[in-house]
């Protein structure tokens, strides 16, 4: 019984992750949802400033502090090791969630581009960074990434194998292409507001950090074959930054 509520735990948390992961595109596309990035009823400035600060900065100590070793170790003192990953991705999305709804949007337009066709173009590429995203996540294990892959393998009683590393695709060009895919689709914007700039600027300055925290866990976990990979391949751009 216990194996088969973790599994749900599980199952639930990825259904409310790629239902989060849905809104989120159109969120920062302004495309179908209910609200977007430049929608909703307009507040002072300095309350949008502080409201939408506070919660990237809550995502942001949510979604790293989460992620490092010493968090896992001390969560999975009181949860069971399937459930860490899932647990991690329920509250990564409840805490998007909480951004969406309570977002302030900043309408003044820093840039816009002029031609429709143009515009029409650059709105193309933001959603194919989003589909560069979730391509990325199924090149190393979606499913893993996500956290079912480990309470199916709870559920079914198989061990899970040791984590190896490896480099499919997209991983031998560059070591981010996730990063790299939110980047785009939070920068590719035909109309630029000062919300949208924010909003862009402060998770491009958290991605960056990201990387680097991230890298420093992989070097921790695979040693010199990952020094070796960071040295041969770049970080964002094909042939830059390595």
């Amino acid at each position: 019984m216990q194996r088969i509520l973790i599994f749900l735990y599980g199952v639930v948390s990825y259904l409310i992750f790629f239902a989060t992961f849905l809104y989120a595109t159109g969120f920062v596309t302004n495309l179908a949802v209910p609200k977007t990035i430049d929608s909703a009823p307009l507040v002072p400035l300095p309350e949008a400033l502080t409201v939408n600060l506070a919660l990237l900065s809550l995502f942001a100590v949510q979604h790293s502090g989460m992620a490092r070793r010493a968090f896992k170790a001390w969560l999975t003192r009181t949860l069971p090791q399937a459930m860490e990953r899932s647990t991690y991705v329920l509250a990564t999305s409840l805490t998007l969630i909480l951004l969406f709804w309570q977002w302030r949007p900043i309408p003044a337009v820093m840039w816009e581009v002029p031609y429709p066709q143009l515009a029409v173009a650059v709105q193309v590429i933001s959603i194919l960074g989003i589909l560069l995203v979730l391509v990325a996540t199924f090149l190393i294990n979606h499913f893993e990434l996500f956290g079912l892959h480990q309470v199916f393998n709870n559920l079914t009683g198989r061990k899970a194998p040791e984590a190896r590393f490896r480099t499919p695709s997209l991983y031998k060009m560059i070591r981010h292409p996730i990063y790299l895919g939110f980047i785009i689709a939070f920068w590719a914007a035909p109309v630029m507001t000062a919300g949208h700039l924010l909003f862009a600027a402060m998770t491009t300055a958290y991605i960056m950090i990201g990387i680097m925290l991230e890298e420093r866990d992989l070097i921790a976990q695979f040693g010199d074959d990952y020094r070796a990979y960071r040295q041969r391949v770049a970080m964002l751009v094909p042939f830059l930054g390595r």
